[in-house]
């Protein structure tokens, strides 16, 4: 008797969406950071989620917390295995802190602020790297300090009566000041875990050779395929909108409702031919990415 063909399951597929209209004033020393339409473009990444078939899980404002978007990242690293594609996007500010354990050639970890506290980049890493092989991640951040590496230059002014995503400087030392032990802590268990799990650190990887989109070239032990697309380089601001921010604004024009057919690098460049000069997004690939970067944005 003749066997059945197998049909293959179809990869299985979670988004988790986060954005913060302000955070706790009383976790960042009297500042409440108030924006408009990070909720706005929070609630429009997990449409396009949806949309696709994904399972999102949209984390908003008091919502998104630290410990809710640790959850929600390490609950999708036990559900997926390789094929299957996971969205993550933030949408709110962006900041600045020392760098404690060394793996920052300019001496700062970039921040996403989180309503109660801020989560590191070499957090963020260290998190995506726990994904199966052959995952497929992509990462949209529409904040400030969201690049690459170059972190040197102070960013410019932003426009007259605009709201950029942006901790203020001053704000950020007094926040890390008043919660030093915290922050230094953490960072010295993210390297310490990072180590024993052999993970190399992105951010080190980058500044080795200079252009982000070859990092994968010597992230070899990163599992998961990557994809960010930032709002700005890190020199630059992200601005904040009415109902979008500028970067979510643009990503949404073309994306077109799901009408565009392009790759991740056209998709990029669609978007950062829409922007100002002042707010230029910016791509780069961590893992055994190529394929995925060849792939439509958010295909199951």
């Amino acid at each position: 008797m003749a066997s059945k063909l197998s049909i293959p399951a179809k990869p299985k597929s979670l988004a988790l969406n986060i954005g913060l209209n302000g955070v706790s004033a009383a976790a960042y020393s009297g500042w409440d950071g108030p924006l408009a339409a990070c909720e706005f473009d929070a609630n429009d990444m997990a449409a396009i989620a949806k949309s696709k078939g994904m399972k999102a899980t949209v984390l908003l404002t008091k919502k998104a917390t630290r410990a809710n978007l640790l959850a929600g990242m390490h609950s999708a690293a036990k559900a997926l295995k390789s094929g299957d594609f996971f969205l993550l996007t933030y949408s709110g500010h962006g900041g600045q802190m020392p760098d404690t354990n060394g793996d920052e050639p300019d001496g700062k970890d970039e921040t996403w602020c989180l309503y109660d506290g801020q989560l590191l980049d070499d957090e963020l890493y260290f998190e995506l790297s726990k994904f199966a092989a052959g995952v497929r991640i992509l990462v949209l951040s529409d904040s400030c300090h969201s690049g690459s590496v170059t972190r040197e230059i102070a960013p410019p002014p932003p426009p007259p009566g605009q709201r950029v995503k942006l901790m203020p400087a001053a704000v950020a030392m007094r926040v890390y000041a008043e919660h030093k032990a915290f922050y230094d802590k953490l960072q010295a268990e993210v390297a310490a875990a990072a180590r024993k799990a052999a993970v190399v650190d992105p951010d080190a990887a980058l500044a080795q050779v200079g252009a982000a989109a070859q990092a994968a070239a010597l992230v070899g032990r990163f599992n998961p395929a990557v994809v960010l697309i930032s709002g700005c380089q890190d020199n630059q601001t992200s601005m904040d909108g009415d109902h979008n921010g500028a970067f979510t604004e643009q990503l949404l024009k073309v994306w077109n409702h799901g009408a565009f057919t392009g790759n991740h690098g056209s998709f990029h460049a669609h978007i950062r031919a829409a922007l100002p000069v002042s707010q230029s997004p910016n791509l780069f690939v961590l893992g055994k990415a190529a394929n995925f970067l060849a792939q439509t944005p958010f295909t199951v």
